[in-house]
């Protein structure tokens, strides 16, 4: 198959998680590939100011949650002291690690990395702009293009003042503010509300709608409400901003809505974090067949393929969900189907988290999408108050939660809270995928004392027969 593909050129538009997927899996296919991107190294957003970085910030936040509750535990620790700049070096050596060595695995894999930017003369021809100024007209047989997203904003909203902050600015960690405003209580927000309340900020977090992470399962966000509040300073649901004016201490914020508890005040830094858009602006696709949608995103078929037959689109220019896993996959994809493999994208289950503490995450059917979509299903709840591990971590207050068809007992989804859930929704995703039955799960023998009993409790509560737990058998 290599050698069938040798006569294929291949660019890929964007070197995130999508994009050096696709570049090394069809550099592996034996293709000629070129990797378009301005950083020095691959990594796109995620490795450089998404994911990596503030997964890394949230790791510090969760030692010092820990060693607050410890206290509980008979252990006291002294008051801890943070160095910013410490801080924010630890995290960016992970960065220059992670990206270094997919820098040295491109190498290994014979993908030719130019390092700027791209824009669409035509279907087959990218008009290369390099970061020392230069420009190359360059035919290639195919093009993925995987361009991610950015941090939207509020239009109005916008200032010019170095004391607003995204979610790329957010994660320099300049210094350690004595009060931040999180505008938008969706899950970067939360994430980066956690990191600076454990560092010492007064957080407070302003919701349009009349709950945090607006669309996720209510039941999971309950548990995590419960602590942001006696984490944050103040939660103000179905309230928006009227107005920011820079002030000499930070910015001051208007309030409108029911949750306001104040009509002004003035905070050192605010977050906006609205959610993200795609970058499908300024690529040239007028010059192309690639149809856009009118929230910006490229529209694909089911082998990531756009209206232009010599063009791919993978990634958050590609559709919802806007997650770094689901980008590696479509690129694996697009790149097979470039290689004339018989492949389509069509998972059942793309897991999501909220690195918050407690983390969410959930696969597949949630409770919420089968209500709207009028379908029977069962729901088994495990509250990890019942799981001997949980208590041991002092953390008994999670949920494992399965969406289940009550008559295959197949499992349909599942939903996870509590201390390490995006590392647990992995067992969810497989029994989703491989269309496993709540007794598959239960028979499947877990080991104790962990949280991932928690999964098989919930299976087993469905029949009735849960060890920890008991509810009457469900009448057929």
């Amino acid at each position: 198959m290599a050698d069938e593909n040798k006569s294929i050129k291949l660019a890929v538009v964007g070197g995130g998680p999508g994009g050096y997927a696709a570049a090394f899996m069809a550099a592996e296919l034996g293709m000629k590939v070129t990797l378009i991107d301005p950083e020095e190294n691959p990594g796109g957003v995620c490795l450089y100011r998404g994911c990596i970085p503030s997964k890394a910030l949230l790791h510090v936040a969760k030692v010092v949650h820990e060693a607050e509750e410890a206290k509980e535990w008979g252990v006291t620790f002294s008051k801890p002291r943070f160095n910013a700049k410490k801080i924010r070096g630890w995290k960016d050596d992970i960065v220059q690690k992670l990206t270094g060595g997919l820098g040295e695995l491109s190498k290994l894999r014979k993908v030719e990395h130019v390092r700027g930017t791209a824009k669409f003369k035509n279907g087959t021809t990218l008009i290369i702009t390099k970061n020392d100024g230069s420009s190359d007209s360059m035919s290639y047989d195919k093009i993925i293009v995987a361009t991610g997203s950015k941090p939207a904003m509020i239009p109005g909203l916008e200032i010019d003042s170095p004391n607003l902050l995204d979610s790329t600015t957010a994660l320099d960690l300049e210094n350690i503010p004595k009060s931040m405003l999180v505008i938008g209580g969706g899950y970067i927000g939360l994430e980066l509300g956690t990191v600076y309340a454990a560092l010492g900020t007064k957080v407070s977090v302003v919701e349009m709608t009349p709950g945090l992470l607006p669309g996720v399962d209510k039941d999971m966000v309950s548990v995590l409400s419960k602590r942001i509040k006696s984490r944050f300073e103040a939660v103000m649901l179905k309230t928006t901003v009227s107005q920011m004016k820079k002030q000499k201490n930070g910015i001051k914020v208007s309030f409108e809505g029911e949750g306001a508890d104040k009509k002004a005040g003035i905070y050192e830094k605010v977050l906006m974090s609205v959610g993200r858009k795609p970058r499908s602006k300024d690529l040239g696709l007028e010059n192309t067949q690639v149809d856009v949608d009118d929230k910006g995103f490229i529209k694909v078929d089911n082998t990531r393929r756009t209206k232009d037959p010599n063009i791919y689109a993978i990634g958050d220019v590609a559709r919802e969900p806007m997650l770094a896993h689901k980008a590696t996959h479509e690129g694996r994809i697009a790149a097979m189907a470039i290689a004339g493999q018989s492949v389509i994208y069509e998972p059942r289950a793309i897991p999501a988290v909220v690195f918050t503490d407690p983390e969410i995450a959930w696969c597949g059917l949630t409770q919420t999408e089968a209500k709207a979509r009028k379908m029977e299903v069962q729901i088994v709840k495990f509250p990890w108050a019942a799981s001997g591990r949980a208590l041991t971590l002092g953390r008994n207050d999670g949920l494992t939660k399965l969406v289940v068809d009550p008559e295959t007992e197949r499992i349909l989804g599942v939903g996870i809270a509590g201390s390490g859930a995006g590392e647990l929704i992995a067992e969810g995703v497989l029994a989703v995928e491989m269309a496993a039955t709540v007794t598959d799960v239960g028979m499947s023998i877990h080991p104790h004392p962990t949280l991932s009993e928690t999964v098989m409790e919930a299976a087993d509560i469905f029949h009735g027969h849960s060890t920890h737990y008991w509810r009457p058998k469900r009448k057929r």
